[in-house]
């Protein structure tokens, strides 16, 4: 009888130990890793952009010269970095394309059937909210009029939220449709919808945001000052 107790007591012991094992893996390891993946992603993105540059897009209107060679988008790689002021001052991280678990441990993913930054349609992408990193977080505190802001190495695309959090279930595809699905948009247009997980800890929903493209600039003309408007000052609002 002792020696079953003492085999149950030991079992009990080494699950437990696993348990907790398993949590601060979660809770911590992903998000050091995902640290490290993102902050070398970004570091890739910069020093791609300085060896291999592109011409940003002209001006709206006529233009003798041919159009600007776009980079490809490739499954896995970085195409862009994301800022959101009202997420924390130093919020920033790399969006991939694709949206596979993969992508996702390393960035946001873009949803590679939807349209490319600053273009007409729909430029989705989506993030984890609770391991990884917690990319979003804090998404539910996103509000109306809130930027979000893009570069792609050439250009900064600042966009503003029109609405959200809107909360759905994951079979809402119409969400990324190139007009969104309950976003208010009434026609074509240059939007973008951020996606993550609902509740916190789960995934039996998303929680989803919609914003315009609200303005451009080139990279040259230094950061647009949506980055610097002081919206982290009121996470709390």
């Amino acid at each position: 009888m002792r020696l079953v107790v003492r085999t149950f007591s030991e079992l009990c012991l080494t699950v437990g130990t696993l348990i907790v094992l398993f949590v601060v893996y979660v809770l911590y390891w992903t998000g050091v890793q995902a640290e490290s993946a993102s902050a070398g992603r970004i570091d890739t993105l910069q020093r791609e952009w300085v060896s291999t540059p592109v011409a940003a897009p002209p001006a709206a209107g006529p233009s003798p010269s041919p159009a600007p060679r776009a980079r490809p988008y490739v499954p896995g790689k970085g195409i862009a970095v994301m800022y959101v002021p009202r997420l924390g001052r130093d919020w920033e991280w790399p969006v991939l394309e694709g949206t596979g678990a993969d992508v996702l441990k390393e960035g946001l993913g873009h949803y590679t059937a939807t349209a490319r930054l600053g273009g007409t349609g729909n430029f989705a992408v989506a993030g984890h909210r609770r391991t990884y990193g917690d990319p979003f977080k804090d998404f539910p505190r996103l509000r109306t009029g809130d930027a979000v802001v893009l570069t792609d190495g050439t250009t900064w695309f600042t966009y503003r939220i029109d609405r959200g959090p809107y909360r759905t279930v994951p079979t809402d595809v119409g969400v990324v449709a190139p007009v969104p699905r309950k976003s208010g948009f009434d026609g074509p247009g240059r939007y973008l919808t951020l996606t993550t997980c609902e509740p916190e800890w789960g995934s039996s929903h998303r929680l989803i945001v919609w914003a315009h493209l609200d303005a451009t600039q080139p990279v040259t003309e230094g950061r647009p000052q949506a980055l610097d408007d002081g919206r982290p000052q009121a996470l709390d609002s």
